[in-house]
């Protein structure tokens, strides 16, 4: 097979939950432990960094990996969903797996996957460790695709965990209340590894203390530490920051493309889970390798997708977030931003607490429903019936391509584009 067979195939027969949800989903390791161990268990040959949290985790896994790049280390990057190959994946110094190495896996291990029936989530990781072990990594940033204690990324032994922020997602399989979930989350913790906590939340906390004490490990809090400010800044392609640390100045005006406010919170995480690795570890990480690791972190990661402008005339901006807490901050971000007017492209899968949602959109704006192309994906229409309850008008389209294609013809200089609702919205226009 080449490599478009390849991937149709690994499309076809293994259940992806971004495509197909709950059926996709396992709630046990047992399957994710006997593939890697027919593969000599290649997660043991090399050292991560462990990332898991509601909103967030893909965004510090990439600065994390970006400054590792910047410090010299052969750095490996694991992440999950991708939004145009699925080799975005999968990637070691900002290089995606080739396409040859996919297709080598699967040929190879093709009677494995035949017998164990693995997930294609089980799978894909397999292959990444596979290809960080074979192709010896100073080190892996490992984003968790869903959860923590049950995601088959859970099977490493890092050297630092992370847990980015608590709020509520995949309810149905995580637990209805933050409690629930920040104990699914916090099963990444393992013995005596330190733990980097993102956020301090009154009703998480007191979980994070338990696993920590029950694990012999330190909890560390990036907000104790760190402090980003943001300097005035007109661009909109671009960001101007200062790092505080311990109340003293760390970094002045540093120029980065994470654009959106929360990522603020995102970078504090990710410079204090650089500090414990430099604490903690014999990785030498530099001041001036995060300030690179941040300016350049598209080229050194290929990072797409968060507050992602697209064109400035008008201006026209996409964002994966889509879940209440991811959606909130979006929309903050919104209220900062200036316009005439809003045309707001908007699709949505049918798992998702569409309620909640919608009533956090802006009822200003003319809205453009369709449906991401995925079986998940909700019906424009039915999207369309639901939004008008909460006040939102607008036309739908029975295709992503063909609504952006209308708010963008309809936008005038002044106006603005905004594209979102779920990350396949993102990835079909991308």
């Amino acid at each position: 097979m080449n490599y478009k067979e390849t991937t149709q195939w690994l499309f076809a027969q293994l259940p992806m939950f971004q495509k197909v949800g709950k059926s996709a989903y396992k709630a046990n390791l047992d399957t994710t432990v006997k593939l890697l161990d027919a593969l000599g268990n290649p997660q043991n040959k090399f050292k991560a960094v462990h990332v898991a949290g509601t909103n967030g985790k893909g965004s510090v896994s990439h600065i994390v990996a970006s400054t590792l790049q910047e410090a010299g280390y052969k750095t490996g990057l694991y992440t999950s969903p991708h939004l145009k190959d699925f080799r975005e994946r999968i990637k070691i110094d900002g290089e995606m797996i080739t396409e040859d190495s996919v297709v080598e896996f699967v040929e190879k291990h093709k009677e494995i996957f035949q017998k164990l029936k693995p997930s294609f989530f089980e799978m894909t990781v397999a292959m990444a460790f596979d290809y960080f072990a074979k192709n010896n990594v100073d080190i892996a940033v490992v984003e968790v695709g869903l959860g923590g204690r049950l995601d088959s990324t859970n099977i490493i032994n890092p050297v630092v965990s992370v847990i980015t922020n608590i709020s509520f997602d995949h309810v149905q399989y995580l637990g209805d209340t933050l409690e629930k979930i920040a104990s699914e989350k916090a099963g990444i913790i393992k013995e005596k590894v330190p733990v980097v906590i993102g956020k301090k939340q009154t009703g998480t906390l007191p979980v994070f203390e338990k696993f920590a004490k029950k694990h012999k490990t330190d909890l560390y809090f990036a907000e104790d530490h760190y402090d980003i400010k943001i300097l005035n800044n007109m661009s909109p392609t671009e960001r101007h920051i200062d790092i505080w640390r311990n109340n003293e100045i760390f970094l002045e005006d540093v120029n980065t493309i994470l654009l959106g406010k929360y990522q603020m919170e995102n970078i504090a995480t990710a410079l204090e889970t650089l500090d414990v690795l430099n604490e903690k570890t014999s990785y030498n990480i530099s001041r001036e390798n995060i300030r690179e690791g941040l300016e350049y972190i598209k080229k050194n990661t290929g990072f797409i997708g968060r507050w992602h402008v697209l064109d400035t005339n008008p201006l026209t901006v996409c964002d994966t977030a889509h879940n209440e807490d991811g959606i909130k901050t979006a929309m903050e971000q919104l209220k900062e931003t200036f316009y005439d007017h809003l045309h707001f492209v908007l699709g949505m899968v049918n798992d998702k607490d569409s309620d909640k949602i919608l009533s956090l959109l802006p009822k200003d704006a003319t809205y453009y429903f369709c449906k991401p192309d995925i079986p998940r994906g909700m019906d424009e229409e039915e999207l369309k019936i639901r939004a008008e309850k909460h006040g939102l008008n607008g036309l739908f389209y029975n295709s992503v391509e063909r609504a952006f294609g209308s708010a963008f013809n309809n936008a005038r200089p002044r106006d603005m584009v905004f594209v979102g609702g779920s990350t396949f919205v993102v990835a079909e226009l991308i």
